[in-house]
């Protein structure tokens, strides 16, 4: 095995056949990282050529950015990296630890990883699945190598519908709970009618995202961040961003929007909002979810993540994000995704120590 730089496209490649992908490790997330002060660095780990002198394979790859975050070093992260199986220990160690050096040696002193990467099989309650995977040998791979797990800069807890669990759209469409099913014909009865925004549409998704953030008390984007993502993804058709409207005391209102990621055989629901006003009596963030299933179902994507929610659920849960995410599942299709986590690890003790010192000084 050898440890060595690699180009976007190599990059890209690798990415299409790794079961880790997400649209977090692409070069299009390069680019944006770029474009705000971070510097992005394609790194693999290749096996050695053949005695024919074929060329090498990728083994395992990551997308990093640096930044100079403290006193002139870098922060090295690896957003939704490495792409690794990290309970292949041989390539594991060799991968990390090469990391780690490239990242010192490169004025790091510090190195995060948040891998796309399942802890443990659960079902649709959240309970484990019987005789499902269980990942924590890949913790204990992570911690031999010197990373400790840090606040986690996605959700650790997701929720997600297989669709390869349906032959139609219609036979998923009976898969929802009742309830769920009758908001969606609400929706339709209102006439609510889902469209794909154009650029110059995005101040609508955002005025709605902003209100609802502040609803909800979560991190809205900036305006800038849909556009520049629009740019980068949709034009590849990678990113959908949705319109829910409905006549209103006679012209067309926006009623909910939201905004997908369409990576390898995976739709994500990324960020969404709903106007407050009109949510009970139209019912549109249903759907908005309706329209992308279909699409998904009908594009043969095999999974559908709902994306983020706020807990591992237990029996006395009272989330209505997770209940709403729920709605669209039956104990057959829907899964508690359970990710392994952030972790970090100082490429250079002597800063890492000073940073955490002051940081703990200053509260």
């Amino acid at each position: 095995m050898r440890f060595t730089e690699i180009t976007a496209d190599e990059f890209r490649a690798y990415v299409k056949t790794s079961p880790y992908q997400s649209f977090m490790q692409t070069p299009e997330i390069a680019q944006y990282r770029e474009e705000n002060g971070w510097t992005p660095y394609y790194l693999a780990v290749k096996g050695q050529k053949d005695q024919k002198g074929q060329k090498d394979q990728i083994k395992a790859a990551t997308l990093l950015v640096a930044k100079p975050t403290f006193l002139g070093k870098s922060t090295f992260i690896a957003p939704g990296g490495p792409l690794l199986d990290l309970e292949d220990a041989p390539l594991a160690n060799f991968f990390l630890g090469s990391l780690k050096s490239y990242a010192k040696s490169h004025n790091g002193y510090l190195l995060r990883l948040s891998p796309y990467y399942q802890l443990i099989e659960r079902g649709r309650d959240g309970t484990p699945v019987k005789d499902g995977f269980n990942h924590q040998t890949a913790k204990l791979t992570l911690r031999s190598n010197g990373f400790k797990e840090t606040k986690s800069t996605q959700p650790k807890y997701m929720f997600a519908l297989d669709l390869t669990q349906f032959k139609t759209t219609a036979d998923l469409l009976a898969s929802f709970k009742s309830n769920t099913r009758g908001h969606i014909k609400k929706a339709e009865k209102m006439g609510v009618k889902v469209r794909e925004l154009k650029r110059e549409e995005l101040n609508i998704l955002k005025t709605i995202t902003e209100s609802t953030s502040k609803r909800r008390d979560f991190t809205d984007q900036p305006l800038s961040y849909y556009e520049k993502m629009y740019d980068l993804f949709v034009p590849r058709g990678e990113a959908k961003f949705l319109i829910a409207e409905a006549d209103v005391d006679g012209r067309p209102t926006p009623l909910s929007a939201a905004m997908f990621m369409l990576t390898g055989d995976e739709v994500v629901y990324l960020f969404s909002g709903s106007d407050e006003k009109y949510m009970r009596d139209y019912n549109a963030q249903y759907a908005i979810q309706w329209h992308m299933l279909q699409y998904a179902k009908e594009h043969n994507y095999r999974t559908y993540n709902f994306y983020g929610i706020h807990a591992l659920p237990t029996p006395d849960t009272k989330d209505g994000i997770y209940d709403f995410k729920k709605g669209f599942s039956s104990d057959a299709s829907g899964h508690v995704l359970e990710f392994i986590g952030t972790y970090e690890c100082p490429t250079n003790q002597l800063f890492y120590t000073l940073h955490h010192l002051i940081k703990r000084l200053k509260r």
